[in-house]
């Protein structure tokens, strides 16, 4: 059979894939775990996919709690999804312990405004070199500001003072309220006059809602016993549980189980 081909050459499976698994194509998830699992002979080595990892965070996805008032901020400022603009260009600030879901809403926003066909510039703790501002750019994200080189802060402070001279968005996280911030006094200021937002730690109720419910997108069941093992022996800051969950998901794909305690205990075993 002739392989599908494009203006650049053949189409690569994973190409095709990666299509079909597209948040429109969500009802597609489950039946192609069954379809690979149909489809795996004791010859044949199961392909192990990161099916919902492709699609990325987003606001959608995050169970607010007591958080409801930064969602709802986040989303005012993200705007519809009709086109790449940030509503207000007065800076934002998130702050709270880790599993608070600081760097989800980043990455949440970013995603928005990627879909919306924006460019936006990305400064994180682990960038050594972050680039120069870009005026392509329609807001700045800023995570972990509290970790921050001196190069780094010197940067943050110039995509700051560039993106408000131009009216773009700045969103910023960290792991203290501004004030407190190790940071030099003409960034931590800036970073603290505009909205700043004191994000709160799920309870274990609603860490469970998310778990179940990041699962039930993957097309993953999860049983009771499975998530309190998972929530009494693992980290559970809510970014961990996602790489676990998304880790326990290939797993179970490569070994054709369902995920149970003892595929835990084998995932482990196994590393």
């Amino acid at each position: 059979m002739t392989p599908a081909t494009d203006s650049t050459g053949p189409i690569e499976f994973a190409t095709i894939l990666r299509a079909l698994l597209h948040p429109s194509h969500e009802p597609l998830f489950s039946v192609i775990r069954v379809a690979m699992a149909a489809g795996s002979g004791p010859g044949m080595k199961q392909l192990a996919l990161d099916i919902g990892i492709a699609t990325g965070p987003t606001l959608a996805q995050f169970l607010a709690g007591p958080n409801e008032p930064a969602l709802r901020h986040l989303t005012l400022w993200l705007g519809d999804g009709r086109a790449p603009t940030v509503h207000s260009p007065v800076p934002t600030y998130l702050w709270g312990e880790a599993g608070s879901g600081k760097t989800h809403l980043l990455e949440a926003v970013r995603k928005g405004l990627r879909d919306q066909g924006a460019s936006v510039g990305w400064l994180h703790a682990g960038l050594a070199d972050p680039p120069e501002f870009d005026e392509r750019w329609v807001a700045v994200l800023l995570d972990d500001v509290h970790l921050y080189t001196p190069g780094q802060q010197h940067a943050a402070f110039n995509w700051f003072v560039n993106a408000q001279s131009l009216q773009r968005g700045v969103l910023a996280a960290g792991l203290l309220p501004p004030a407190d911030l190790k940071l030099r006094e003409d960034l931590r200021s800036r970073l603290g006059w505009g909205h700043v937002f004191h994000l709160q730690v799920l309870s274990e109720a609603e860490r469970r809602a998310v778990l179940r419910q990041a699962a039930d997108g993957r097309g993953v069941m999860l049983s009771d016993d499975v998530i309190d093992y998972v929530l009494h022996r693992f980290s559970r800051d809510l970014g961990s549980l996602m790489e676990l969950l998304a880790q326990l998901d290939g797993y179970a794909l490569q070994t054709q189980r369902a995920i149970t305690i003892p595929l835990i205990r084998s995932m482990l075993e196994n590393e």
